[in-house]
């Protein structure tokens, strides 16, 4: 169980969930099966013991949501049709027209749907109630307001907001790099993405590039400011910051692993010990990188 790609949100401030009133909650919307005509179901799923919709372990609680989704391509749809709008052209000697065309595509979709194989999906969510964060494993902002979306959905009148730095991302990761100086605990990679502040936006990005040259100190001096940056934490945790403070590219190193498997036993253990470990060093992460930013920016 090791996250790869989080997007970091704040629980309101007294917000205290009871576990067992959390549980009832995802389990009023559990995933179901597509229907014969749905493109699409959401629901909660088990993270891991059967009838349990929350996995909690030291304190840390683990959420999944599982997405189910009619495999129908555009171009199937398309493609049929065209063919059944070109027999009836064929047919009665006329044009079909845009109105009768949406009409058969809709009429197309309507006949396949069933016919149509679905696929499943997992998004999960981890809840520190006691520290207040939700993190959410999702790598594209799609998937996160997927997620945030049925979470909100279902707990009902609660605030939850992304997490907001004093310091904007932007302007400490390219601070850190022009002075090569970064803060505390961290240290620089060498993957690193910067874009032009003027109108043409223009980006350049480096993967396992050195980025300490004077390549791209021109870079900086012309102006360009970084939009990502590679750092490892206490050389235990490596990422990609982003300016929209997402961390990309999760990587656990392997004494962290190494160490989750020598206090398990069994397969049930060892995901315990996973999730545990996980949530423990990316709390402490997260505390660092804040300290780093200069601290939380609390809501008016």
């Amino acid at each position: 169980m090791w996250f790869r790609n989080l997007r970091l949100y704040r629980l309101p401030a007294g917000f205290k969930p009871d576990l067992t009133d959390f549980e009832s909650r995802l389990a009023r919307r559990p995933l179901t099966r597509c229907g014969s005509f749905d493109m699409v179901s959401r629901g909660w799923v088990y993270p891991r013991l059967e009838g349990a919709f929350v996995h909690a372990a030291n304190r840390q609680w683990l959420l999944a949501l599982g997405v189910e989704q009619k495999l129908l391509p555009m171009t199937v749809i398309r493609q049929t049709a065209q063919e059944r709008a070109a027999a009836i052209a064929a047919e009665q000697g006329r044009k079909v027209g845009r109105k009768e065309m949406r009409d058969i595509a809709e009429r197309v979709t309507e006949e396949l749907l069933p016919k149509a194989f679905s696929q499943r999906r997992t998004t999960w969510g981890w809840l520190d109630p006691a520290h207040g964060w939700l993190a959410v494993d999702a790598g594209s902002d799609a998937r996160a307001d997927e997620f945030m979306e049925a979470l909100l959905a279902t707990l009902g009148d609660v605030a939850l907001r992304p997490l907001q730095t004093q310091v904007s991302p932007l302007s400490a990761m390219t601070g850190w790099l022009a002075a090569n100086d970064p803060p505390a605990g961290f240290s620089l990679d060498s993957d690193l993405e910067l874009r032009a502040a003027s109108a043409s936006q223009a980006a350049i990005r480096y993967v396992h590039h050195d980025i300490g040259g004077p390549e791209i100190a021109g870079h900086l001096a012309a102006g360009k400011l970084v939009t990502r940056l590679g750092l490892t934490w206490n050389d235990k945790v490596s990422f990609v910051l982003t300016d929209k403070l997402h961390l990309k590219r999760l990587a656990f190193l392997d004494v962290l692993k190494e160490q989750a498997e020598k206090t398990a036993e069994g397969t049930d253990e060892l995901f315990d010990a996973d999730f545990a470990l996980m949530a423990g060093e990316l709390g402490q992460l997260f505390e660092d990188l804040l300290l780093a930013l200069g601290g939380e920016q609390k809501p008016a």
